[in-house]
């Protein structure tokens, strides 16, 4: 997945996503990045597009089609 900046988002980049929510990416389907905490195994049936986990303690995945909505900080 791509910010609208055009630049790829990575593991470990703090987004901010929908309605102004922070958080820290944990998982990359598109560029095969996975943290510790979430493993490959759990996350690569996803296809494509990162998985955010907010600091509110959601889990939040985001494709292509939301790009629009994510914002690096």
């Amino acid at each position: 997945m791509r910010y609208p900046d055009g630049s790829e988002a990575r593991l470990g980049d703090r987004p901010q996503i929908f309605g102004g929510e922070c958080g820290r990416i944990v998982a990359s389907v598109d560029t095969d990045e996975y943290s510790e905490e979430f493993p490959k195994r759990d996350w690569a049936y996803l296809r494509e597009g990162i998985m955010v986990e907010t600091d509110q303690g959601a889990l939040v995945h985001l494709d292509g089609a939301h790009s629009e909505n994510v914002t690096r900080l």
